[in-house]
């Protein structure tokens, strides 16, 4: 998904280490740049029973919530008994001590540094000992390194490793089937049972493509790897409770079906294009009514594209799931007011909501495009890139949903918007992932992205730091960046995806300028939810 999430685009950060040197924030400073918002949306079309099946998915993801913070941090305990209230509120935003939108930077006293691997490895074990165990599990997605008492490296399953926890969300997911009067949502959520227990998720994210007509949707489990930066391997649990806007998914269906002509299309070499994606995707727009575990730690994700198994998407595609609620809010609250300090006036005037959705729905789409496995031999081109891959997907889903966007609209099969809106707010969303820092992988994406569109005259900077974008330029750096990232992804050169990675996805001064003065302005970095029952009067 991304966890799009995406970007997912929406996704804003604080302070960037340099920064962060010149004038040190408190902690309550940093948990204030943070804007609360009730995550709620009116339920009253939903049956008893659906209603009823809200209320235990947000359970489910709680239990979720506890399960990623063992991976993430350890011992949420730890942090509940901290005693200063500020430092115990962002740890709680960025599950543990560690500044997520700060290049990981600890920000209590004495926390260690974060491990690249988090929990997922021992802490002493090394590259060379991970790649000498004889154990063919220790690639899954779905499994843990530990050690014996003999110190040995060996493989532990999730189930295995969290089974108290999964046991206590099965329960409760088996007590949501008896209201449960979708025969999809029915049979996904009996193959889910079955995932959890056996790690082996295959079937229920096959279930989950069919799952299209039910009121709501449940994204539940061990999903993303973004915070496996030892390996790229390792997948965090989260869980999205949402619920489905008819309206404006109506409206969205037909893109799907033209993936096929568009991947034919892509402006790259005929050989990083031979994959077909496939049709049965959908793209539908929902508002979301909880977020727990991973899609929760500090950027929040605006936009899903799962699954990732890239077997089910080269069967059957992925679904786009468009979070139409949190869009909102982080667009009025984040996007527009950055684009005020760092826009020309007059292409400001471009920037508006439907460009930034569209933007958002078309990242997410670009996910199924390019190549899943490589042209060298390497495997999956997320095998072979390993730890950069994240950073690099995350590029190649932004530039070719504008590419796509872009293509649709001369097309005249996107109407209401033309590509110049688009592109402006394209460049206005750079400014608010580069926020991530440079060890995040939306961040690290946006980073090279800047540099890429800098040098390639894509748009100029004043002494003021005011940005005025060339669009004919824009257009040609579009396709350049876009060949070079499905380039990248189907050679599977990790050495060499790691070299351009290390010169581009760098903060220039200039640019440090630029963000030093978003800062100032006291623009949220992203938002922190109130959610749970209670919100909405469960």
């Amino acid at each position: 998904m991304k966890k799009l999430i995406v970007l997912s685009l929406g996704l804003l950060v604080c302070l960037c280490s340099q920064a962060q040197k010149e004038k040190k924030m408190t902690t309550e400073e940093k948990v204030n740049q943070y804007a609360k918002v009730k995550l709620t949306t009116d339920l009253s079309h939903l049956s008893a029973n659906e209603q009823k099946m809200v209320g235990l998915f947000i359970d489910i993801a709680e239990i979720m919530d506890d399960i990623y913070w063992k991976q993430a941090y350890g011992n949420k305990q730890d942090i509940l008994k901290h005693k200063d209230k500020w430092e115990r509120e962002f740890a709680l935003i960025n599950y543990g001590p560690w500044d997520r939108m700060n290049d990981w930077e600890p920000f209590i006293e004495g926390a260690k540094k974060k491990l690249p691997g988090v929990n997922f490895y021992p802490e002493d074990m090394t590259k060379e000992e991970f790649n000498s165990l004889k154990d063919q599990n220790k690639n899954s997605q779905y499994s843990v390194i530990r050690r014996d008492k003999q110190g040995k490296l060996i493989v532990k399953g999730y189930y295995e490793e969290y089974k108290g926890k999964i046991d206590k969300a099965i329960s409760l997911m088996e007590e949501a089937l008896i209201y449960c009067d979708n025969q999809a949502m029915r049979n996904y959520l009996v193959k889910r049972i079955k995932a959890l227990r056996t790690n082996d998720y295959f079937e229920s994210d096959m279930a989950w493509m069919d799952m299209k007509d039910s009121n709501l949707d449940f994204v539940v489990g061990p999903i993303e790897n973004y915070d496996d930066e030892l390996f790229g391997l390792k997948t965090s649990f989260e869980a999205f409770v949402l619920v489905k806007d008819p309206v404006w998914s109506k409206s969205l269906a037909k893109y799907i079906k033209l993936l096929p002509d568009l991947q034919k299309g892509l402006p790259c070499d005929e050989k990083f294009k031979k994959e077909v994606p496939g049709t049965e995707s959908d793209l539908n727009v929902y508002d979301v009514l909880y977020y727990g575990g991973d899609c929760n730690a500090a950027g929040k994700t605006i936009a899903i594209n799962l699954p990732n198994d890239e077997k089910v998407q080269l069967a059957k595609g992925s679904r786009r799931l468009q979070l139409k609620n949190a869009m909102r809010a982080k667009f009025d609250a984040i996007v527009v007011p950055i684009a005020e300090q760092v826009m020309n006036p007059e292409q400001l005037k471009l920037i508006n909501f439907e460009a930034f959705f569209s933007d958002v729905m078309f990242h997410e789409v670009a996910h199924g495009l390019g190549i899943k496995n490589t042209i060298t031999g390497k495997g999956p081109c997320r095998q072979a890139l390993q730890g950069e891959y994240s950073a690099y997907e995350e590029a190649k889903a932004d530039v070719l949903g504008l590419y796509m966007v872009n293509e649709l609209i001369k097309r005249g099969e996107v109407k209401d918007l033309t590509e110049e809106q688009c592109i402006a707010t394209f460049v206005a969303g750079l400014f608010r992932s580069i926020r991530f820092g440079s060890t995040e992988a939306h961040g690290r994406a946006n980073l090279m992205c800047y540099n890429y569109f800098l040098k390639a005259g894509a748009f100029k900077r004043d002494k003021k730091g005011i940005y005025t974008i060339d669009f004919a330029k824009a257009k040609k750096a579009i396709e350049g960046w876009s060949a070079l990232l499905l380039e990248t992804e189907g050679m599977g050169d990790y050495e060499k995806a790691a070299e351009y990675s290390k010169k581009n996805a760098v903060i220039g001064k200039d640019l440090q300028k630029d963000l030093d003065k978003i800062n100032s302005k006291g623009i949220p970095v992203d938002v922190v939810f109130e959610q749970g029952r209670k919100v909405l009067g469960l």
